[in-house]
């Protein structure tokens, strides 16, 4: 017998849920119908005023509802985590669907004892609005190009809270997921390597969340998102220089945050407007061969290279609002201790 479908009887999934009866049956139909489905699904409805209650319990699978909201999606997975007695255990985003072999792809890579978690291969569902198409391009670069350079080493940089599976020893071993940073997938991905275990990316396991489709909900995420990376460097650095690739790739991730975010913001419209030369602007489009190669290589496997050509200028507008609230979040993280502390949803 396979092993990954072996190893499904050993799996739950838990589903973190708040206010989400527009998408919650579409995720739970997706993990009913794999390849390799799961012996046990838990949505945890973290208080919610909807109907998502309602909705998952016709669904077919547990419900599990606080007494109070818990304030996080880390919060409402621990939530569940207690209750967990199998050998793995995934997470799943109540907005996100699953290609119908993924979790039995993504299985495969806890075949060796020193793998801990999985993540796999992020698309957008919806690819129309401006957000949703830069970060259609966003999510194709980063998962085409950085994540199978990081895999190389087995230490992606964050085993992706949207769509992950661990073994449920070692994630309670890591303390299960932290509710001390805005990022409880990173924190979480360098626990594991602080305690020497690996991690990979399977990049055949796809998953389709719902993005942000307006800058609204947008905002909120990049802002979640980008407190959540500057808390783990200050949470985590010390350990992380006794690991030599990690500390590497996380001084990269550092500067591109705070130094090309200023030159970008700052820097080139300044030199553009002092040297009263509009070339200096051309500083902003210098690296979209970087950018459009791998996104094309990629997206011509699945036959979208229209809505690659048509979604490139959405991700310079992103990455310039990206960068906004990086340095937003380094100022007010570090420079005048503003810490974000309350979680809010990203759509």
């Amino acid at each position: 017998m396979n092993n990954s479908l072996s190893m499904n009887n050993s799996l739950t999934v838990i589903v973190p849920a708040y206010n989400e009866a527009d998408s919650i049956a579409d995720t739970i139909r997706s993990i009913q119908g794999q390849t390799a489905a799961p012996a046990k699904i838990i949505v945890v409805d973290d208080c919610s005023t909807d109907d998502t209650s309602d909705i998952a319990s016709r669904c077919g699978v547990t419900v599990m509802r606080p007494p109070i909201n818990t304030g996080s999606k880390a919060g409402a997975q621990n939530f569940a985590l207690a209750r967990v007695t199998t050998e793995f255990v995934m997470a799943i985003d109540a907005d996100t669907v699953l290609a119908p072999n993924a979790i039995e792809l993504l299985l495969t890579a806890l075949d060796k004892d020193s793998v801990v978690a999985a993540c796999g291969f992020v698309l957008p569902r919806h690819v129309n609005t401006l957000w949703e198409r830069g970060r259609y391009i966003e999510y194709l670069l980063a998962f085409s190009w950085y994540k199978p350079i990081q895999d190389y080493y087995q230490k992606p940089l964050i085993s992706s809270g949207c769509f992950s599976v661990y073994r449920t020893e070692a994630l309670r071993n890591a303390g299960c997921w932290s509710t001390r940073t805005m990022a409880e997938d990173m924190d979480l991905t360098w626990t594991f390597y602080q305690h020497g275990h690996d991690v990979r990316f399977v990049p055949e396991a796809v998953c389709y969340p719902i993005e942000p489709h307006t800058f609204e909900f947008m905002k909120k995420q990049l802002k979640r998102w980008s407190h959540g990376f500057i808390q783990n460097v200050a949470l985590h650095w010390r350990a992380n220089l006794r690991i030599p690739y990690l500390r590497e790739i996380v001084t990269v991730a550092l500067w591109d945050a705070v130094i090309a975010a200023l030159v970008y913001l700052l820097v080139v419209p300044v030199l553009a407007i002092f040297f009263k030369q509009p070339l200096f602007l051309l500083a902003y489009l210098i690296d979209l061969p970087a950018i459009a190669i791998p996104v094309f290589f990629t997206s011509h496997g699945r036959n979208n290279i229209l809505r690659v050509l048509a979604s490139l200028p959405a991700f310079f507008v992103l990455r310039t609002v990206n960068a906004y609230f990086l340095l937003r979040a380094v100022w007010n993280e570090w420079v005048v201790g503003r810490p974000l502390l309350v979680y809010e949803k990203g759509h």
